[in-house]
């Protein structure tokens, strides 16, 4: 376990599902990164407050959210954190091709984030 400890916020109106996906990620990433996943916003409207609380510097939005949905996800929560990292799971990703495709998705482009 090496680097800087990342706090990530999800944006996904299935909590669980959620914390089981970044709960896999975090697994398996957990010798290159350490991220905990302090919270999960399940609406739009619940951003700013779970941002300005939880102060990560990574948000994740889920696959349910239009592009559209999530540029303002980022947008809201850039402008409580401004040098937030986000990642924003490409729409209907987990209904397509299921959870293990979403797990893949982050993993792979998790480094990028990340270390940029």
């Amino acid at each position: 376990m090496s680097g800087p400890e990342y706090r990530l916020v999800s944006v996904n109106t299935a909590p669980e599902r959620a914390k089981r996906l970044i709960g896999r990620v975090i697994e398996d990433v957990k010798d290159q990164y350490t991220i905990v996943h302090v919270a999960n916003a399940e609406r739009i409207e619940d951003v700013k407050s779970t941002v300005e609380r939880e102060k990560p510097n990574v948000l994740f939005t889920a696959s349910m959210w239009t592009p559209e949905q999530a540029k303002e996800i980022v947008d809201i929560a850039k402008g409580v954190v401004p040098d937030l990292k986000t990642f924003s799971i490409p729409q209907g990703l987990q209904v397509e091709k299921g959870p293990d495709a979403v797990v893949e998705y982050i993993k792979e482009n998790l480094p990028g984030l990340l270390d940029s």
